[in-house]
């Protein structure tokens, strides 16, 4: 992941590992937040960074939990099908019989797909 976002921009990284920069100025030797009105280009870009980092994470984090598109179709055509051959088996109760069950309507409801009662 570290080179793949060096390789979208090094500062990004940087602000990754370090947090968001923030535009400041100091003023007799006290920091304190810029005001907008006395943005310049630097901290425009600084601030474009800023949000590239968090677009960048966001969208990682998506792939890695929910996965892509087609990750996603497929994980709904398998839960599907494991709705449409729900049985109860010999040896279980109802009480795991019925876990079972909400277990696969949570994780279609999860993954955007639900069903009428």
């Amino acid at each position: 992941m570290t080179i793949f976002l060096q390789s979208l921009d090094y500062q990004l990284w940087h602000i990754i590992v370090n947090g968001p920069r923030m535009p400041t100025r100091t003023i007799d030797g006290v920091v304190s937040p810029k005001p907008e009105n006395e943005y310049n280009d630097n901290d425009f870009r600084m601030l474009q960074l800023n949000s590239k980092a968090k677009h960048v994470l966001f969208y990682l984090l998506e792939v890695t939990y929910e996965g892509t598109n087609q990750v996603k179709e497929s994980k709904i055509s398998m839960l599907v099908h494991e709705y449409e051959l729900f049985i109860m088996h010999d040896n279980e109760s109802i009480s795991d019989m019925f876990t079972c069950f909400t277990t696969i309507i949570n994780s279609l409801k999860n993954l955007g797909k639900s069903y009428p009662n």
